[in-house]
């Protein structure tokens, strides 16, 4: 192992999770040791870490992963190695990598094997956004949802962090893409990103069988479910794939089976991270190809707002009101 001397402070600040608390108070800037990379592990001076829903539900004891308290939120990140305890990378290099934990800090430990060079055509903001979300855009429109050229793709919550990266991912795959969003603010912007054609998140039904000649959307990306969901049934085409994302509209809806039966069509589940788990080969591959697809520029992940480390919590509030388009991403470089 090697250290840059005197670049690494033995203490740190980062944003630390004591208490689970509905309303997060149990999470705070904090003073805390250094981490020291284990063999195999690469110490990364964190320049900017992606704000991801689960960052702020794990506070809330609210998600699937529950870490150990005290912990460090933070699920991906864009930085510089300062410290190596293996091979693979040099001290010095930029990298990104996805850390589950702990990237709300200056400095995180990573495994090496989890360690990418940053893609040349993003800079280090866009490049902390686009792991998470394009990931579970590429295994849900590629691997589960079969997306085709020419086909139709209909995105729901659109402007939010994995819908944007579902709209892109769509056109950089040559799709139709008909994007849904709840306010004027969000339809603006996404016609200008590119797609094809901007509808309310509600009453979207008529419209889209309008736009298909009647067929419905060959491929629909729900991370909303509730009403988004029960109408989405209905403008499905025939072998359509509804894929299901999550259910940031707070209900998890049903459907009568008999609605895929009489129209045809599938209803997939998407866990990126578990696809990649379950098939590690292709788990690999689907990193590699979104990697290339980033560092090529035929990504373009966007960033809402930079903050400092000590207002994650304004992040979160950000999230939380369903303001953000794109990205929120964090700097723990940054002081205030």
């Amino acid at each position: 192992m090697s250290l840059r001397p005197k670049q690494v402070a033995a203490a740190m600040r980062a944003f630390v999770c004591s208490e689970i608390t509905e309303n997060r108070s149990g999470a705070r800037l904090a003073e805390i040791p250094t981490p020291v990379p284990r063999e195999g592990e690469a110490l990364v001076r964190v320049v900017a870490a992606s704000v991801n829903f689960p960052d702020l539900l794990m506070c809330q004891g609210k998600y699937q992963l529950k870490p150990p308290l005290p912990f460090v939120p933070g699920m991906e990140m864009a930085g510089e190695i300062v410290a190596i305890n293996g091979a693979g990378f040099s001290i010095g290099d930029r990298v990104v990598g996805g850390t589950r934990i702990g990237s709300f800090a200056e400095y995180v430990t990573v495994p090496i094997a989890g360690l990418r060079y940053k893609p040349a055509a993003l800079d280090m903001a866009q490049a902390s956004a686009y792991g998470a979300a394009y990931l579970t855009a590429y295994v849900a429109l590629v691997r589960r949802g079969s997306l085709q050229r020419g086909e139709t793709l209909l995105v729901h919550g659109a402007a939010g962090g994995v819908g944007l990266a579902a709209v892109d991912m769509g056109l950089a795959l040559g799709a139709t893409v008909i994007a849904t969003a709840s306010t004027q603010e969000k339809r603006d912007f996404l016609k200008s990103y590119g797609a094809h054609h901007v509808l309310e998140s509600s009453g979207f039904r008529e419209a889209v069988k309008d736009l298909t000649g009647g067929r419905g959307a060959d491929v629909i990306y729900d991370p909303v479910g509730g009403d988004v969901f029960d109408e989405s049934v209905r403008c499905i085409a025939f072998d359509g794939r509804l894929l299901v994302i999550g259910f940031t509209s707070g209900r998890i809806p049903n459907v009568s089976v008999n609605m895929p039966l009489i129209k045809g069509f599938s209803v997939v589940g998407v866990r990126a991270g578990e696809y990649g788990r379950q098939f590690p080969e292709r788990g690999i591959e689907n990193a590699d190809a979104i990697w290339k697809m980033a560092d090529a520029g035929d990504l373009r992940p966007h960033v809402y707002a930079k903050l400092p480390l000590d207002k994650v919590h304004e992040a979160f509030d950000l999230l939380d009101s369903r303001k953000v388009i794109g990205k929120v991403v964090i700097e723990p470089q940054t002081r205030t």
